[in-house]
């Protein structure tokens, strides 16, 4: 039988861990700053093509959550880690009411331009980049507010667009497609459904010969669709989950449809075309960052937030 001091003592702990983990996943996680290394050779992609991508995905800029002097640190910090090129991966802005006033969006540009590897720092846009712009949801086109201080503070972006490079003589091709729901519903344009702007026929129909192809798309449910040409597809969007408390992510319930919300994912199942012919379909894989910031509401737990770093043409660490 339990004493009375181990009941009281069980309901303290109890009591204080109910207290304590919301206080951590609002003022503590956050704030934190981890480094998430993945090394694979993807298909298509040649071993000897030694390759390091860093990663910023939604940073959702915003006081106190990500203010300026945060992001400065993560640019500093990623510049550290000495990567050949930098990947943005949109969600720019934040969107929730949980922040002071909003920050300019060119001051929060200029600091990701300070941003620096040998073959440049290159962006998409997302949702939130789209949805806080009320004349880019009227006229649906871009780029936005957002994307334009990007482009003022010398950072390209990738709307639906594909560009070569080399490294060590050796070539690969960088794709990006513009949001996938980048346009809401919107009653006095008698907008009646959600529009994606992506083109992702059109985008890899740019690439002009055999070297491999890494695809940008902020919101990785684009997999499904994405064909073997591709080497590796790297997404954002989900940040993780925001909150993973053993396992359990209420933001991505088990569903019978395959959800994308971490890590690296292999793709096993064809595209929507390759089914209806009947063809095989060869793995696609998938990186999901679990991001720098916050959505809805300003709370990470169990999904600290990370600069992903992606070692291409290495499986080990």
């Amino acid at each position: 039988m339990i004493s009375r001091r181990r009941f009281l003592q069980t309901c303290g702990i109890a009591m204080l861990g109910a207290v304590s983990a919301p206080a951590y996943a609002i003022g503590v996680e956050p704030f934190r700053l981890s480094l998430k290394h993945y090394h694979l050779t993807p298909p298509r992609w040649p071993r000897g093509l030694k390759l390091k991508a860093a990663l910023i995905a939604d940073p959702h800029v915003c006081d106190p959550w990500m203010g300026l002097e945060r992001v400065r640190s993560i640019v500093r910090q990623t510049n550290a880690l000495k990567p050949d090129i930098i990947l943005m991966l949109g969600d720019y802005v934040a969107s929730h009411k949980w922040q002071y006033d909003p920050i300019p969006p060119q001051a929060w540009a200029d600091l990701f331009g300070d941003l620096s590897a040998p073959l440049g720092t290159h962006a998409i846009l997302g949702n939130h980049d789209w949805w806080d712009d009320a004349d880019a949801q009227l006229t649906g086109g871009g780029p936005t507010r957002y994307g334009q201080a990007l482009l003022n503070a010398g950072i390209p972006l990738y709307q639906n667009r594909a560009q070569r490079f080399e490294k060590d003589g050796q070539a690969f091709w960088l794709a990006g497609v513009d949001d996938q729901l980048a346009l809401r519903p919107h009653r006095k344009i008698k907008r009646h459904r959600w529009k994606g702007l992506d083109d992702l026929t059109g985008t890899l129909a740019q690439v002009t010969d055999d070297a491999p192809v890494l695809l940008m798309a902020h919101e990785p449910d684009i997999i499904r669709e994405v064909p073997g040409r591709v080497s590796l597809t790297l997404s954002g969007h989900t940040h993780g989950g925001q909150v993973n408390c053993f396992g359990y992510k209420p933001a991505f319930p088990k569903r019978s449809v395959k959800s994308y919300a971490y890590g690296h994912i292999v793709e096993t199942e064809g595209t929507k075309l390759a089914r209806h012919l009947s063809l095989e379909t060869e793995p696609r894989h998938l990186i999901v960052s679990g991001g720098l910031g916050c959505s809805i509401l300003p709370i990470r737990f169990g999904v600290p937030p990370e600069i992903t770093v992606v070692h291409l043409g290495s499986t080990t660490a």
